[in-house]
């Protein structure tokens, strides 16, 4: 997977998380929301309690019921009483019930309280547990119907007066209720304790009326006078006092989800500033050493690479660059390899240059020393004299000629400029005559040079000209290197049939491994103490550049007094 796409798949995935995390706060949220209002509405009032909170108040152990303290408390402060009877109507518990209860309830005395008021005006609301044979009921005095039974018969419906007994107005006053008489054409004839009630009715309105969470009510109609008593009786004072801890506690809530939020917000820029912004500030730093010419990874407060474990495994925060770094990485390496022979080269060059000079000024001297010889009038030559004079010139013109095509030839070759024409050629034949060439050279007499042909027929496309000056800066070079007795010797073979194998090795000196590695270097040239001439520094450079414009490939090996073995490896035909 390319960069590209990890980066698409990670910010991708992500998103997805953040989303998930953000659905899932926010559902805990309503959630926590919803559960404390249910438990907000069950503390306030118990017959408005769901399901789970008396499954979770109310436990069955060996037939028998046991209510939790904090539901008897709630149970009381409402002045209610709780009942847990089983499907045949046998109490298995109870707590706070007026009076004793019996022992079993008959289905009609079940039917009456679940569905209606009993005798009592009591009025009851039930909810099923465990496996819906067990029932908990929570009954409680209606306690405006119960004023409303004791107002009605004092009541002068002829005079539209309540003529309260003083009991009764004690009663509501302790309980801030009030009364209504409401006459037949809807307007309130007389009251009690009103306060802020209204002062006309109409039939829909009151019909209407009934319990709510702040307030009982209970009304009594008149058939003969068409007039109506309206009794009401406000919730107790804890309804509002647990409101308000509602709205505490929500406000807590929001704070805590709030701080929450927040610090899942730093953390989260905090995770992605380690997890984008180092790596990305690693990786700037280190373009900006490369830029400055500090060809190396920046590294940690232990020195160890900015981007590596202990181990030398990538660290996890940087595999999303790893293509990146591995580029970096490999730049690096190559700037700092470049770097390496940019300076062998200069030292090279300048040494070059400064043999260079020295093998200029010789035969230039030799040139001019024997013209200004052969110019003076105070000397008169013999032909004898003449001759050898012109030789020796003719022969330090012509070494400095080769110096000056070599140079053309290595930069032709390193701009691309030389023409080659390959032409398929015997190319057993074509070895066979440079080595006699080389055999019958009288300077060579000192070497011994051997030839093993292929012992077939090989054939392969040469540009014959440049193939034979491979080979003459590569036998020159043995020649030149090598002390007396040297056995050159040249075997060509082939690797399966496509391609062509020409070994030249000796028996000689060697190389040691800096002059093995700056072999095909331009300006390098070897030295040995008993070679007295001078060579250009080119022949081997020229040598590799001219095998890779044939297509081949060309190697050393060798060891100081262990000979060298030079490869040539060409296409075959």
């Amino acid at each position: 997977m390319n960069i590209h796409r990890r980066f698409i798949f990670q910010f991708f995935g992500q998103l997805i998380t953040v989303f998930v995390l953000f659905f899932i706060i926010l559902i805990a949220f309503w959630a926590f929301l919803g559960f404390s209002m249910m438990d907000f509405e069950s503390k306030q009032d118990l017959s408005n309690a769901e399901d789970y909170f008396m499954s979770d108040h109310v436990t069955f152990k060996n037939g028998k019921a046991v209510f939790k303290e904090e539901l008897k408390i709630l149970a009381k402060e409402q002045k209610g009483w709780l009942l847990a009877i089983n499907e045949n109507g046998e109490v298995l518990g109870h707590f706070n019930v007026p009076g004793n209860p019996p022992v079993t309830f008959k289905e009609s005395e079940i039917a009456a309280m679940i569905y209606g008021r009993d005798s009592d005006l009591s009025q009851y609301t039930y909810w099923k547990i465990g496996d819906e044979s067990h029932f908990v009921l929570f009954g409680r005095i209606q306690m405006a119907s119960k004023l409303l039974e004791q107002i009605s018969p004092a009541v002068d419906w002829n005079l539209k007066k309540l003529n309260l007994p003083e009991k009764v107005q004690n009663e509501l006053a302790k309980r801030n209720g009030w009364v209504q008489l409401i006459g037949a054409d809807g307007n309130v004839a007389d009251d009690f304790g009103v306060r802020n009630q209204q002062t006309h009715y109409s039939v829909k309105e009151l019909l209407a009326k009934q319990d709510t969470e702040r307030s009982s009510t209970a009304l009594h109609f008149d058939p003969d006078t068409a007039q109506a008593i309206l009794v009401g009786v406000p919730a107790d004072e804890k309804g509002s006092t647990l409101e308000k801890s509602l709205f505490e506690s929500l406000n807590k809530s929001l704070i805590i989800i709030f701080i929450m939020a927040f610090l899942l917000l730093l953390g989260g820029t905090l995770w992605y500033a380690r997890k984008f912004g180092v790596p990305l500030l690693t990786l700037m730093k280190w373009i900006q050493n490369l830029g400055n010419g500090v060809y190396q990874e920046p590294g940690d407060v232990h020195g160890r690479p900015a981007t590596r474990t202990k181990k030398g495994k990538l660290k996890r925060k940087f595999l999303l660059y790893k293509e990146l770094i591995a580029t970096l990485a490999q730049l690096t390496e190559t700037l700092k390899e470049t770097e390496k022979q940019q300076r062998i080269m200069a030292q090279t060059r300048e040494e070059w240059i400064s043999g260079l000079s020295h093998d200029l000024k010789t035969p230039l001297s030799s040139i001019s020393g024997y013209a200004q010889m052969l110019a003076s009038p105070d000397y008169s030559w013999s032909e004898k004299e003449t001759r050898e004079f012109s030789g020796i010139m003719s022969e330090k013109s012509d070494y400095m000629m080769d110096l000056l095509e070599d140079l053309t030839l290595t930069y032709r070759l390193r701009n691309r400029a030389l023409p080659i024409a390959k032409v398929p050629t015997n190319i057993n034949e074509f070895i066979r005559r440079i080595i006699i060439q080389y055999i019958n050279d009288p300077v060579n007499q000192d070497k011994t040079f051997n030839f093993i042909p292929h012992p077939e027929s090989i054939t392969a496309p040469i540009d014959a000209k440049w193939f034979q000056r491979i080979l003459d800066n590569i036998l020159a070079n043995a020649i030149k290197y090598n002390p007396a007795g040297t056995a050159i010797t040249v075997t060509l073979s082939s690797i399966e049939e496509h391609l062509l194998v020409v070994k030249i090795e000796d028996n000689g000196i060697g190389m040691d491994s800096i002059t093995l590695g700056k072999l095909f270097s331009r300006y390098y040239r070897g030295t040995h103490t008993g070679e007295t001439g001078s060579g250009t520094g080119l022949g081997m450079a020229i040598a590799k550049q001219l095998v890779q414009l044939h297509g081949g490939s060309i190697n050393v090996q060798s060891e100081p007094q262990n000979g060298t073995i030079i490869r040539i490896i060409l296409p075959a035909s």
